[in-house]
């Protein structure tokens, strides 16, 4: 894949994101991707990764939400790119909080669309604007680096080997 087709796959993506639309979003994926979500952790396939947006990310993030990648790099099959998002909770022990998030996407790319995509985001400082309580806030970064040093990149990283695909 070229630069030039990655932003128009990007562009699609946010787009379809901001809009709430499910299965646009979807169909920027392979059949059976797997998008990595750093909240709600990996969904595999298509159905499942249309579903994570509609049922569980739009519903939390509520119809202001806005997504936006920048600075767009892609070599062949591997692409990044910067990105901005922001909404006002809707869950209802934080609904009305303004969250302002920026982070660095990682795509692995198959025949014009995602095959895997992975997220690295500082929630903590999403969860410091929502007002989350240090205690939980503790909790909840404790599970991400549970999450991080059980995956098999990790653990073959850790063991001197490189982490490949």
């Amino acid at each position: 894949m070229d630069a030039t087709d990655f932003t128009r796959l990007l562009d699609r993506m946010m787009d379809a994101a901001e809009a709430g639309d499910g299965a646009a979003f979807a169909a920027c994926f392979t059949p059976d991707a797997t998008y990595h979500d750093y909240v709600y952790g990996p969904h595999v396939g298509r159905a499942e990764i249309e579903r994570m947006l509609v049922e569980l990310f739009r519903r939390d993030a509520g119809p202001d939400y806005r997504w936006r990648m920048h600075d767009p790099v892609c070599a062949g099959d591997t692409g990044y790119a910067w990105s901005l998002s922001s909404f006002t909770s809707t869950v209802p022990e934080f609904a009305g909080r303004r969250v302002v998030i920026d982070g660095i996407s990682r795509f692995r790319l198959s025949g014009g669309l995602i095959a895997e995509y992975f997220e690295s985001v500082n929630g903590c400082v999403a969860m410091a604007q929502l007002g989350v309580a240090p205690e939980r806030m503790a909790k909840v970064a404790r599970k991400w680096a549970n999450r991080l040093l059980a995956e098999p990149r990790t653990l073959a990283f850790e063991a001197g080997d490189p982490p490949g695909r």
